[in-house]
């Protein structure tokens, strides 16, 4: 009986030996090998613990396979485990290792530590390196921002439409943290429109557009951003507007407008005051008129008070008659008909 129970113990014990190798074989055999024959040191249980830790065991193959091969330190930085916490904390391994190896193919001094801080910051890692090895050019302006020329106006008021290109050159030092490809065609802009408009004359741009390139790169612009500039050259200077001529005109046309406000407004100003001068004389007419219909009243009360005789209205008439004839042949007739009593006998 015990015999038995030690049989069964021992197939039992066969059989889960014979499924771990096979799940072994089916799985990991082929990774196991490539790692082998590489001298990558990967165990078959460190593969199996890959797994367990979910950790792609043919990333991880694949990148120590790489930089084994490539001769990269695979003892003290390129360890297996710490490909893993790369892989763990989200970084592109691969990438990482092609990185390194072009980086030690350059000579660029590039260790794994900064290497996936970078990765695992957002940079694209083997284009910093490339362009490190290989300068890209960038077109200032970027034509896709719907600008073609950057446009300046000398002191003379000639305006200039200039076009850049920039050579860079990644800096691996600020990679992290540097200002992007925008900033170094924002600040090369600006140091153009600042040399051209520091210019007595667009003549002078013209005859000697190197100046603008030399003047710009002395500012050293590519302080702060993760690229170092190694050569600004101007593509090409046209002639535009007469800034300075078209500003004048309008300015002048401006003062033209202001001065015909302004005379609009006294005109209007005497044209109000004529108007109230005329409503005053009316006034002053009409004062008269209602002084002049008192007279008869007057003359009346003097009747009945007997202060004024017969004869002395009749010669009171005769001289309003005769003082009517002289106004009707000096030319105010029209007035003196106007008037009460002013009819003659």
């Amino acid at each position: 009986m015990m015999k038995d129970l030690w049989i069964w113990l021992v197939v039992g014990v066969g059989g889960v030996f014979c499924l771990f190798v096979f799940v072994f074989v089916a799985l990991y055999l082929r990774l196991w090998l490539r790692a082998y024959t590489a001298r990558a040191e990967i165990g078959p249980v460190e593969l199996i613990m890959m797994n367990l830790r979910r950790v792609n065991p043919a990333v991880i193959v694949e990148a120590k396979v790489m930089a084994v091969q490539a001769g990269l330190n695979t003892r003290d930085e390129i360890t297996t485990r710490n490909l893993e916490a790369h892989y763990l904390a989200g970084g592109d391994v691969l990438r990482v290792v092609r990185a390194l190896i072009a980086s030690n193919r350059a000579g660029l001094n590039l260790d794994f530590r900064r290497a996936c801080g970078i990765d695992l910051a957002g940079r694209d890692l083997f284009d910093a390196v490339r362009t490190s090895v290989n300068p890209r050019v960038i077109d200032c302006p970027d034509p896709r921002q719907g600008r073609t020329t950057i446009d300046a106006v000398a002191k003379d008021g000639i305006q200039l439409k200039a076009k850049a290109r920039v050579t860079v050159r990644t800096n691996l030092d600020r990679l992290v943290g540097g200002a992007t490809e925008e900033t170094v065609i924002a600040r090369v802009g600006e140091g153009i429109v600042s040399t051209i408009g520091s210019s007595v004359s667009y003549m002078k741009v013209l005859e000697n557009p190197d100046h603008i390139s030399k003047t710009v790169l002395a500012k050293g612009l590519d302080a702060g951003t993760a690229f170092e500039i190694v050569s600004i050259d101007i593509a090409d200077v046209d002639v535009g507007e007469n800034v300075g001529a078209k500003l004048d005109a309008e300015r002048a046309e401006t003062q033209k407008r202001v001065a015909q406000a302004q005379a609009e407004q006294r005109r209007a100003m005497a044209v109000a005051r004529e108007q109230e001068m005329q409503a005053l004389v009316r006034e002053n007419r009409a004062q008269v008129v209602l002084a002049e219909a008192e007279v008869p009243k007057a003359i009346s009360e003097a009747f009945r008070a007997g202060r004024l005789g017969v004869m002395d209205y009749y010669q009171l008439r005769n001289i309003q008659a005769d003082t009517h004839m002289r106004d009707s042949i000096g030319g105010e007739g029209g007035d003196a008909k106007a008037r009460p009593g002013g009819e003659a006998i």
